[in-house]
């Protein structure tokens, strides 16, 4: 439910009704000390307590992290669910009305919570009827093939909820609707049952198979995978897709491995439904599974919630299937991966083993290191496109190098791309060190024809020096910019005075946010309308809570804290400073720009344009002057 169509008196309502207290309470140990409550941090690790509830304000505060907001920003963060979600979780738990912007929507969206309830409880107790069976007779088989050949603890078997789908037809049908009278169409709707095509009546889906049940992030039942115990085919069957299951949009034990994922600072994405189990048992808990089909750009940003580093690390198997799914799995995410959004590795176990299978021999150190030496995204490309190849034949050279080309002219960091160019050249040199330079400039003519960069592409010397260069400066133009750009947006959002001044300088030297993540938030700003200008700032969190994927770049924004609070009491020099700042970025682009120029003109021959490139590139630098000036303190000095 998108955060447009719920009603306005809901979010309300719902943040009236729910009490930080009471929320957080259910995460974390909270303790009284003074007016507030004081507890661990969840979003942390700490030994000592700097978590704090306040309850008449609403609000919680870490000191340590800095993690603060209300308690539909606590669910958020702690959960890695949307607004509306969190919205509709608490509604249901406060027992407030939903309402949306029609009518006829408000009917339709009570009625899909309704189903989907009811859902939860039909697939929560026929999980328990599965496990019941296992440890029947006639689990016996499925269960010692748990314990004997999968090698798994009853602990681990308990963890995981494991069952078995008896052989009858009509086992679970009877048990769910004859005997606890659940309504035939919701089984059916729960993708548990199956009409029969002649003779009327319904027979179960899943008959004489190991049960795997399927969890969605909150750890409730949604589907099941299930696995033949003889020669039936498919060997694993998932359960249609449902009003509550997606397959393209769920991982496998996520409900399990968000924290270590979290912890850890990366996923590892395996195939199978055992090979995650067997990680989980041996203690590795960021793992997941893509339930058997290509991980998908929505797995990925579902993953994504939990890890800082964006680190996706992809253990599929090594055989031809396992290659394949994995260069699959590499298309749906390569802008992600190309643009540097994801930090993604590719592991491929020795011997062509899962990860199921190596930890039947190797112990789980060693795993872990495999994971730590696993290569990034590029150099495993790189390796399947000259394996198998003869580069001494001209036709395998030719092909190489082509695939070569068509991989580096997608990387857009320009630092990222020099590097691959490098490690390119030398594969291509074949050991001879003096073919290198000539293989650089082979590439980039290949390459710059196709992109479309502002600079013209770096000599093979450059190249070389931007690869091995290792300069600091003092302050970057991405902090300065963050830091400017961000300074003109909070003080906007908490000083209403100045919005019209901060406004009236972008317009008069018109600036525009140059970041993704600040024009995003601009945009939020621009679209409130005026009448809700007194609480611009509420407005804006609540609309911007629905953008995860920019949420963690702009939250800090929403929030002062105490240097930000003594910065607000000079706040025309702090305009100025961020404005002046913000220009000088701009400014010092085109500056550079027109030096260039003017560096590569030939003013014998072309004297007209040498001149008109050393005036543009010196009244630039004038500029530049000028916003020093005008800056007064650096930027620096506010962070």
């Amino acid at each position: 439910m998108p955060i447009q169509r719920l009603h306005p008196d809901t979010i309300e309502e719902v943040k009236q009704r729910a009490d930080i207290y009471d929320v957080v309470s259910d995460y974390v140990v909270l303790r009284k000390r003074g007016k507030d409550f004081v507890g661990l941090c969840p979003f942390h690790s700490e030994k000592t307590p700097s978590f704090t509830v306040n309850q008449a304000k609403q609000m919680y505060y870490c000191f340590g992290c800095q993690a603060a907001g209300n308690a539909i920003k606590f669910l958020m963060e702690l959960e890695k669910t949307s607004f509306a979600e969190v919205v509709l979780d608490l509604a249901r738990r406060y027992q407030v009305p939903v309402k949306t912007l029609e009518f006829e929507q408000t009917q339709e969206l009570q009625r899909q919570l309704s189903l989907r309830e009811q859902l939860y409880e039909v697939l929560a107790l026929t999980g328990k009827f599965y496990q019941h069976a296992l440890k029947q007779p006639q689990g016996e088989k499925a269960l010692n093939y748990l314990l004997r050949e999968r090698q798994l603890s009853e602990s681990t078997i308990q963890d995981f909820a494991l069952g078995y789908a008896p052989a009858g037809w009509e086992t679970l049908y009877r048990y769910l609707v004859d005997n606890k009278q659940y309504p035939v169409k919701l089984v059916e709707q729960g993708g548990l049952i199956k009409p029969r095509k002649e003779g009327g009546g319904y027979y179960d889906v899943f008959r004489d198979r190991l049960m795997i049940p399927i969890h969605d992030v909150m750890g409730r039942i949604i589907a099941f995978g299930a696995r033949t115990l003889g020669d039936d085919q498919p060997k694993y069957l998932n359960s249609p897709e449902t009003e509550l299951f997606n397959k393209g949009k769920t991982l496998f034990a996520l409900d399990k491995a968000k924290t270590g994922i979290s912890q850890k600072d990366q996923v590892v994405v395996v195939e199978g439904y055992f090979d995650a189990i067997a990680l989980h048992a041996a203690g590795i808990n960021n793992a997941v599974a893509s339930l058997g089909t290509a991980f998908s750009l929505e797995q990925a940003r579902l993953v994504l919630r939990y890890t800082d580093s964006k680190q996706i690390i992809f253990n599929f198997d090594a055989d031809a299937a396992g290659v394949n799914a994995t260069e699959k799995a590499i298309g749906e995410i390569a802008d992600l991966a190309y643009k540097g959004e994801v930090q993604l590795k590719i592991l491929n176990i020795p011997d062509g083993k899962d990860a199921d299978e190596y930890l039947h021999t190797y112990t789980p150190q060693d795993y872990c290191q495999l994971l730590e030496n696993t290569p990034l995204w590029l150099d495993w490309q790189i390796r399947q496109i000259i394996k198998d190849k003869d580069l001494k034949q001209a036709t395998d050279f030719q092909q190489v190098s082509h695939k070569l080309v068509k991989l580096l002219t997608n990387i857009a960091n320009s630092d990222t791309r020099n590097y691959y160019i490098s490690h390119c050249a030398e594969i291509l040199s074949l050991g001879d060190s003096r073919l290198i330079p000539l293989r650089v400039e082979n590439l980039l003519t290949q390459i710059s024809p196709t992109t479309n960069y502002s600079k013209p592409a770096p000599s093979s010397t450059n190249i070389s020096q931007s690869i091995n260069s290792n300069k600091k400066r003092p302050l970057s133009e991405g902090t300065l910019l963050e830091a400017a750009e961000g300074l003109l947006l909070q003080i906007y959002l908490h000083c209403s005075e100045y919005r019209e001044l901060i406004f009236d300088n972008l317009e008069e030297r018109n600036l525009q946010f140059s970041l993704s993540h600040h024009r995003f938030l601009w945009q939020q700003v621009l679209e409130v309308p005026e009448n809700l200008g007194h609480d611009l700032l509420s407005t804006v969190q609540n609309r911007c809570l629905e953008f995860p994927e920019y949420m963690g770049s702009i939250s800090h924004l929403f929030y002062l804290s105490e240097k930000g609070q003594k910065d607000m009491l000079r706040v025309p020099q702090v305009i100025q400073a961020a404005i002046a700042s913000m220009e000088r970025v701009i400014t010092e682009k085109r500056y550079r720009h027109f030096l260039e120029l003017w560096q590569q003109t030939d003013a014998k021959m072309e004297p007209q344009q040498a001149a008109y490139y050393y005036k543009a590139f010196y009244a630039e630098k004038q500029k530049l002057q000028l916003l020093e000036k005008q800056r007064q303190f650096t930027i620096s000095d506010l962070l």
